[in-house]
C-alpha cells in the first residue's frame, strides 16, 4: 500500500514532452505523470510562449512516485534511455533551449544518485561524444494546458507518427540495442534464456524449468530481476509450460500485437528489460479467463523465505 508520506517527486526534462510520458507511466509505484514547464522566469507559461524561447522554461514532466516501490535511481536509468544526452542544443527534431534536456533534482539524495549514473553513463563510453545533459535544482513546476496531457492515450495516431518521425526509436535502438549490449547479454544468459527472451524462441513443453513448479514464491524477470508473476496466480493448464492468470502488477507486462507465422497473437514483453516472455490467451480459469502462456526460460524463481533478503518483501502478503 502507497502512503502519501513516502511519495516524492521527480522531475526530468528530455526535449518533446509528448514523448517523455509514456515511458514512465503507469509503473508500478508511479502514482502520476504530469507534461509541463519549468526553470524559466515567468509564471504560468503558456506553450506558445514556451515554443517562442523568451521565457526560458524547459518542456519536462514532472513524475509523482513511491521510491520503495520503484526508486529514483531506476528512474534515471529510464531517462538515459530516452534523450540524446550529448546534445543541449535541443532533442533529435526539436530544436531550442526549451527541448534541451535536463534532470531537476529535488533533495540531495536525488542529486548524488544524479550525479553518479551521469558518471557511469560517460564511464560506459556508449557516447563518443561529452555527456552534456544537467543536474540543476528543482524549480517551480507548471503543467501544461490539458490538451498536452498523456498524448499518447488522447492522440495515440500523432503520438506514434511524431515519436517515429523524431528520430528517438532508431537513436535509442542505435546506442541501448547495440552490438556490445548484445554481447554482454549473451554471456549472462544460456543459450535458451537467449533464444527466447531476445528472438522470440520456444522450448519444449514439459522440459523447462517451472511447468510442473507450484513452491510459494515469485517468478522475476530472467534479465532484469522485475517481479512478473506470483505463484498464487499459477495454474495447472495441462500445455506444459507456466501458466498464470496475471501479473503482479499490471505496468510490468507489454502486450503487443504479433502477426508472425500466420496467425495473430497477443505477445507479451517485460516492459523495463524488453525480453520476451510469451503470449496472452484467453482460455485461463474464470471469471477472466486470462492465460497468460509465459516460458521458463524467461523467468527466474524466488522462494517465499528469500524475498525480504532481495528487496523484495513487499510481495509476501501475495
Amino acid at each position: 500500500m502507497t502512503s502519501n508520506d513516502t511519495l516524492q517527486l521527480a522531475t526530468f526534462a528530455g526535449g518533446c514532452f509528448w514523448c517523455m510520458v509514456k515511458p514512465f507511466d503507469e509503473l508500478p509505484g508511479i502514482v502520476s505523470v504530469v507534461s509541463g514547464y519549468t526553470g524559466g522566469h515567468t509564471e504560468n507559461p503558456t506553450y506558445e510562449e514556451v515554443g517562442s524561447e523568451t521565457t526560458g522554461h524547459r518542456e519536462a514532466v514532472q513524475i509523482v512516485y513511491d521510491p520503495e516501490l520503484f526508486p529514483y535511481e531506476r528512474l534515471l536509468d529510464i531517462y538515459w534511455q530516452l534523450i540524446d544526452p550529448t546534445d543541449d542544443g535541443g532533442q533529435f527534431m526539436d530544436r531550442g533551449h526549451s527541448y534541451t534536456p535536463a534532470i531537476f533534482i529535488h533533495n540531495e539524495e536525488q542529486r548524488k544518485q544524479a550525479e553518479l549514473s551521469k558518471e557511469r553513463l560517460k564511464a560506459s563510453k556508449r557516447f563518443k561524444a561529452p555527456i552534456v545533459t544537467p543536474i540543476l535544482p528543482a524549480a517551480p513546476f507548471y503543467p501544461a494546458e490539458a490538451e498536452h496531457q498523456h498524448y499518447y492515450r488522447t492522440h495515440p495516431l500523432d503520438y506514434k507518427l511524431y515519436q517515429k518521425g523524431s528520430g528517438r526509436d532508431d537513436f535509442t535502438a542505435l546506442h541501448w540495442n547495440s552490438r556490445e549490449d548484445k554481447k554482454r547479454l549473451r554471456g549472462k544468459l544460456t543459450e535458451l534464456q537467449y533464444e527466447v527472451t531476445q528472438n522470440k524462441g520456444a522450448e519444449p513443453a514439459y522440459q523447462n524449468a517451472y511447468w510442473d513448479h507450484f513452491e510459494e514464491g515469485l517468478y522475476t524477470d530472467v534479465i532484469s530481476g522485475d517481479p512478473l508473476f506470483s505463484s498464487a496466480a499459477k495454474f495447472d493448464s495441462g500445455t506444459g509450460w507456466p501458466s498464470f492468470t496475471g501479473p503482479v502488477e499490471e505496468g510490468i507486462i507489454r502486450r503487443e500485437a504479433d502477426y508472425s507465422g500466420g496467425q495473430v497473437r497477443t505477445v507479451l514483453r517485460s516492459r523495463l528489460s524488453g525480453a520476451y516472455l510469451g503470449y496472452l490467451t484467453f482460455d485461463g480459469p474464470e471469471p477472466a479467463k486470462q492465460h497468460y502462456h509465459i516460458y521458463s526460460a524467461a523467468l527466474l524463481f524466488v522462494p517465499k523465505a528469500e524475498l525480504e533478503d532481495r528487496g523484495l518483501g513487499r510481495y509476501v502478503r501475495l
